[in-house]
């Protein structure tokens, strides 16, 4: 879940995840990362849309040209992510060192029995905050996944950890059995978590400013905070280098409202939020971006739907 190689997924994604999940599963961690230089030569050299999906974000987030090195080292740091994620679903995190920050003010909203809702983005690693569910084995953990469209994310789920798999809301469902799914966790405590950063194609989308350029951001995932009613916190999971990740984790609100007659301004807002805090974090880890396409090109759909729409909008993921 931490990204895809955007542009076929059902080529170059797909083979990618199971080389890098093949030779993760036989080699130790330590021999399986000296076949990341090759892997990701063979990925810099054959996916030109990556490649240049790259640079343009690079530049960007460093404020001047990348260079073809920090492009090479960009795709060498989603490479070394993705074996990661085969490792931390296979093992768990005993083999990682995972520091915190906000972890308080996650326990505290945990303590409520509400449930929270937490939204990430396809910066960093995803996968590492199942480390926070294996420490809480008391609160579930329901992770948003589009099945339909990352088949692959779904095959490996199923193969190395069966019961995270069936745990997953399946994101492809109508947009009324999605919020109910969701409504039905949160009534019983459960952490639940989706990426809010890259829209579908069906989906309603609102511009806010990220890395100095407005950029289209999905409407989806506020619309269900404001459904759902119960606390949201940001949550990012960046990758430090090594074995090292760091788990930050903001809030946002105790609910989110959003007025009928001010639906626009608040979405704005809570879209510009996250959008800022993103920016934020892309400037403290610039190589942990994983949306390897245009991110700013993407069309404005229309604007936010009435009210019903809440439980009829499905959710990126």
């Amino acid at each position: 879940m931490s990204g895809h190689w955007q542009s076929r997924p059902e080529g170059g994604g797909r083979f990618a995840l199971w080389l890098i999940r093949s030779i993760a599963l036989l080699c130790g961690r330590r021999c399986a990362r000296a076949f990341l230089y090759p892997i990701t030569a063979y990925f810099y050299l054959r996916r030109a849309p990556e490649r240049r999906a790259s640079h343009q974000y690079l530049s960007r987030v460093l404020g001047r040209p990348a260079t073809r090195r920090e492009v090479f080292r960009h795709l060498h740091c989603f490479a070394a992510i993705t074996m990661d994620r085969v490792y931390l679903l296979a093992y768990g995190d005993r083999a990682f060192e995972i520091e915190t920050q906000g972890l308080d003010l996650l326990d505290a909203q945990i303590a409520n029995g509400r449930g929270v809702l937490l939204l990430g983005s396809h910066h960093g690693s995803f996968e590492a905050l199942r480390a926070i569910g294996a420490r809480r084995p008391d609160v579930p953990l329901r992770v948003v996944l589009d099945k339909q469209k990352t088949p692959a994310m779904t095959e490996l789920l199923e193969a190395l950890a069966p019961e995270v798999g069936a745990s997953v809301i399946d994101a492809s469902q109508d947009g009324t059995s999605i919020t109910l799914a969701l409504a039905e966790a949160c009534q019983r405590g459960a952490m639940v978590a989706l990426l809010a950063d890259r829209g579908r194609d069906h989906e309603t989308l609102r511009h806010a400013p990220f890395l100095g350029r407005p950029a289209p951001f999905p409407v989806g995932p506020w619309l269900l905070a404001h459904a759902l009613q119960v606390p949201v916190m940001l949550c990012f999971g960046l990758y430090l280098g090594g074995k090292r990740y760091r788990l930050v984790f903001e809030p946002v609100a105790e609910r989110v409202v959003i007025p009928r007659n001010q639906r626009g301004p608040a979405l704005d807002a809570l879209i510009a939020h996250y959008a800022a805090r993103l920016d934020h974090y892309a400037h403290l880890a610039p190589y942990n971006w994983f949306n390897f396409y245009d991110f700013w090109q993407q069309d404005l759909r229309a604007p936010a739907e009435p009210e019903p729409a809440v439980v009829g909008q499905r959710v990126s993921a």
